[in-house]
């Protein structure tokens, strides 16, 4: 009788192990690129992004979600679960001759012996994909096919034209160069790629892990015209008015970022009343916002794979961003890129479409990034805030808002954790999947950043931040002052020291120069 009862015990626990096995999630993780906290609907946005907003409606929505203030850090961050420095990434990618045996913490390229997800998740039997900017490798041995990809579609570098290969760029699939076709729009074949890979995967009986870094809404601001033109009615009274609009929906939609009060105005900032060619500007934001619509119509196409598939409920999907919206203006940028000729031709070529080559400017990216204060770049809560959208039918039962703190880096091991995959590498970054089952988690003790000189860390409700164009710290109570008004720094001596003291330590841990 125990004999059969043994044998019992191991062909139920031999189908329990098949069974989990058979229902560990597929994992979606779509980054966008540039797009401020504000620029989807379910933060507040008058741009159409329902395909996102019903991932996060009937998900989990994060508003304390924070990323690493620039691409490169970002995406190291985000593939590794560790601080950007420890991946090799505190600055930009090495675009030049670079030696791949001088490591330290802005070496350009990710660290070898820090494991990418698509690596961890590939040795636990997933089936691996990529598609769209990568930007933390530019020589062959650190692009995505040998950092754990089994295959790859898009862009080595950074910022590329959405219809044409520039100069210096690299366009590859698995390893070998492509050139764009006509009619070629680079966020649509991201999607389209996508979608065959999901399709292409039903083939191989593994669960899949499907990393979609679009370029959108990067510059140069590209979009279809008729797109351009549907959204040209909703920007006629500028950038304040937007501003108003979207901090009166985040209120209406219940996110409390920012205590309740809509910052003043950057003072730097232009007035649209006083702009001699307004259309100019509108036709400037109307491209972004269609260049974010179409984003999501290509997310919607994902959905409808997963669900023409029957893989949707037991899906994970994350949806976030890189940095806050981009206020740059590109002027000597467009010459070095486009070169001389196509720069010239660029200056008379209608705004977004091919040939083109320009920013939304600062103007717009304060609205992109409302309620908070400063860009891309910058440390402050408009450059490293990114709206965090989470959809799991099988694991978030019911729409969560969560106002825990996260980083980039904790993505990494949420997702090791929902596909039950062992690493060997301890990772700075915690899981969030206790947050899905609406448990208070294990916090970082504190997080901090640096980036070209910006500087900061929260721990608490307490963040010290260095703006490193003024030269000063500035201390701020961000559960009260969220939008960083009110500097504490005086106020407040000895939370400054101790924050600063923290950070040092910090800093000098993580190689900071």
């Amino acid at each position: 009788m125990k004999k059969y009862l043994l044998l019992g015990m191991i062909f139920f626990g031999f189908q329990a192990l098949l069974f989990a096995q058979k229902t560990r999630p597929n994992i979606i993780l779509i980054l966008a690129d540039d797009m401020g906290f504000s620029d989807i609907g379910v933060f507040g946005s008058e741009i159409k992004t329902p395909n996102i907003d019903l991932l996060g409606k009937k998900g989990s929505i994060f508003t304390q979600f924070y990323n690493a203030g620039r691409c490169c850090p970002s995406r190291a961050s985000l593939l590794t679960g560790m601080y950007p420095h420890q991946a090799g990434m505190g600055g930009m990618v090495n675009t030049g001759d670079y030696d791949r045996t001088k490591t330290g913490s802005y070496q350009g390229f990710l660290n070898v012996d820090t494991p990418t997800i698509a690596e961890e998740l590939k040795k636990n039997g997933y089936a691996t994909y990529m598609t769209g900017k990568w930007h933390v490798g530019e020589k062959k041995p650190d692009w995505p096919n040998q950092r754990g990809f089994d295959h790859f579609y898009g862009l080595i570098s950074g910022a590329n034209s959405y219809y044409e290969l520039l100069p210096k760029r690299q366009l590859i699939e698995d390893n070998e160069p492509f050139t764009p076709t006509p009619n070629y729009y680079f966020t649509d074949a991201i999607s389209a790629k996508s979608v065959s890979y999901l399709q292409q995967n039903k083939s191989t009986g593994k669960p899949f892990f499907l990393y979609v870094a679009y370029t959108a809404p990067h510059w140069p601001i590209h979009a279809p015209q008729d797109l351009i033109d549907s959204y040209k009615s909703k920007y006629t009274q500028g950038w304040e008015a937007l501003r108003k609009q979207r901090f009166e929906n985040q209120k209406k939609l219940g996110l409390q970022v920012s205590g309740g009060t809509l910052p003043p105005s950057d003072p730097a900032l232009a007035s649209f009343e006083k702009e001699s060619d307004k259309n100019i500007w509108i036709e400037k934001m109307a491209t972004y916002a269609a260049m974010v619509d179409k984003m999501d119509q290509g997310i919607g196409q994902l959905i409808q794979a997963l669900k023409a598939n029957g893989t949707f409920d037991n899906t994970v999907i994350f949806f976030l961003s890189d940095n806050g919206a981009c206020h740059e203006v590109l002027d000597d940028r467009s010459s070095k890129d486009l070169g001389p000729e196509k720069y010239k031709a660029s200056l008379s070529t209608k705004i977004g479409a091919p040939g083109s080559y320009t920013t939304y400017g600062k103007e717009w990216a304060y609205a992109s990034n409302t309620p908070f204060r400063m860009y891309k770049h910058w440390m402050h809560e408009g450059g490293i805030s990114t709206p965090l959208v989470v959809s799991y039918p099988n694991g978030i039962k019911k729409n969560i808002q969560s106002e825990q703190v996260g980083h980039i880096m904790d993505i990494f091991p949420t997702i090791m954790e929902l596909t039950q995959t062992k690493t060997t590498k301890i990772v700075e970054g915690k899981s969030l999947v206790p947050i899905f089952k609406q448990r208070k988690r294990e916090a970082q003790p504190f997080i901090a950043w640096e980036h070209f000189g910006n500087r900061a860390i929260r721990e608490g409700d307490w963040k010290l931040v260095w703006d490193n164009e003024i030269k000063a710290w500035e201390l701020y109570n961000v559960r009260k002052d969220r939008i960083e008004n009110k500097n504490l720094a005086t106020l407040n001596p000895e939370k400054y020291q101790y924050l600063l003291a923290k950070y040092a330590a910090w800093a000098t841990k993580m190689q900071v120069k």
